[in-house]
């Protein structure tokens, strides 16, 4: 789907969708528990849809009301040998989620999915699985169609922190469905902030886990026990397009509530960010609101926050100096190459930005607009709607419809604020 984006003038209030990284954990938890759980949820994203699919085929059932979904949880002692055939689409999370949590249930399964999710690094955890009983088999070349059987046994799981966490949260939901055990890390752990808010879902489904220094430990014993209603919490990384809008755009301000101020979302720090970039900023109860300020430029360690890179970068256009956003490799292992995709986005609209092997650097510039293309990535999509409210000419924008993986009414809540999408 193409779309043309017209320099805009936005302005007002928007609510922020729920937390994706919330709900694929609680949706899981919830899916081991001993009783239904109700999850205040009122939007499913194409990355949800996938983990509510697999979760499905293990046995799952799912019944869906206004603004929320019930989850019936899987019967354990049901003994079924058929293969089940888990379509995990483009999600990232729910392939690294659900190859330990199926394994923990001595599921035999095979994983699809699509696009680059086969090329996206797995072998860290198949590893782990591998020594700890599993039998695994996919092609030389990629890591998709991906069969698993077996019984998952063992206390004890390395891995490294350095590639992906969600290698440890897979191994984290695996080990509360089998009685607890550890995650031994032979590595230092980037993106912690994401699994704070794993071992923080699992505690209100009744585990306890202790950090530890290598590591994570989660009691013995463990059973997943239903908290019977849990609200799914507003979503910072997809908050962060609107509140960088506030900042640069053509308008007033822009309000985004719905937005818990102590979280755990890694990505909150955006608010900290634009700060820092000499943004106006106030924040009362759940709404933060972000007003057209005058930024500067800043340096920043990136390592923890890869999502947000590319709208941080769009901010940085717009920032009096030079920008650079450090250690920002893992961006390219992301849906696109995101660091290539960044840099192509905001060069074909008139940035000044490159890259090298560990930095992207921005010069403050005038946008001109022209075409770009999401590489069906949804966050570029998303970026490429907030850069064209800096341009003085129309955004062509191709594959727009890439935002339904994580934010499927974006482009509704853009026009809301009074953007222009044809």
């Amino acid at each position: 789907m193409k779309v043309t984006l017209i320099p805009s003038v936005l302005n007002g209030t928007v609510s922020a969708p729920p937390s994706k990284s919330c709900m694929h954990r609680a949706l899981i938890c919830a899916a081991v528990s001993e009783k239904e759980t109700k999850i205040i949820c009122d939007t499913f994203s194409m990355d949800i849809k996938a983990t509510i699919s697999c979760l499905r085929a293990l046995g799952a059932r799912f019944e869906y009301g206004d603004g929320y979904v019930t989850v019936y949880p899987i019967d354990k002692n049901k003994k079924d040998e058929t293969q089940c055939v888990l379509d995990c689409k483009e999600s990232g999370s729910t392939l690294r989620f659900m190859v330990p949590f199926a394994a923990s249930l001595g599921k035999s399964c095979k994983f699809i999915g699509a696009e680059r999710l086969g090329q996206r690094p797995l072998n860290p955890l198949l590893s782990a699985l591998k020594n700890n009983g599993i039998k695994i088999k996919h092609p030389a070349d990629t890591f998709l169609p991906l069969e698993i059987s077996g019984e998952l046994s063992g206390d004890v799981f390395e891995i490294p922190g350095d590639i992906s966490s969600q290698f440890i949260t897979g191994l984290l939901f695996a080990l509360g469905n089998m009685g607890g055990g550890r995650v031994k890390m032979t590595s230092a752990l980037k993106s912690a902030p994401y699994i704070d808010i794993t071992t923080d879902i699992q505690k209100q489904f009744g585990l306890s886990i202790e950090k530890t220094d290598d590591g994570y430990t989660v009691e013995k014993g463990a059973c997943y026990t239903s908290p019977g209603e849990i609200k799914i919490e507003g979503d910072y990384s997809n908050a962060a397009f609107w509140l960088v809008l506030g900042a640069v755009g053509r308008g007033e301000k822009i309000s985004c509530t719905n937005l818990r101020p102590d979280t755990l979302q890694g990505d909150s720090v955006i608010i900290d960010i634009l700060r820092r970039m000499g943004a106006k900023i106030t924040v009362e109860a759940d709404c933060v609101t972000v007003y057209k300020s005058a930024l500067r430029a800043i340096e920043a360690d990136c390592a923890d926050i890869p999502d947000i890179v590319p709208i941080i970068s769009v901010a940085a256009t717009a920032a009096e100096g030079t920008t650079v956003l450090r250690n920002i490799e893992r961006l390219r292992e992301k849906e696109s190459d995101r660091v290539k995709t960044t840099v192509d986005m905001l060069l074909s609209l008139g940035a000044d930005i490159r890259a090298d092997e560990n930095s992207i650097i921005i010069t403050k510039s005038s946008l001109h607009g022209g075409k770009v293309t999401s590489a069906n990535d949804h966050r570029i999509a998303m970026c490429s709607a907030v850069a064209s409210t800096l341009c003085t000419e129309n955004v062509e924008l191709d594959i727009a419809q890439a935002v339904s993986k994580s934010y499927p009414d974006f482009y509704e809540q853009f026009k809301m604020l009074g953007g222009k999408v044809i």
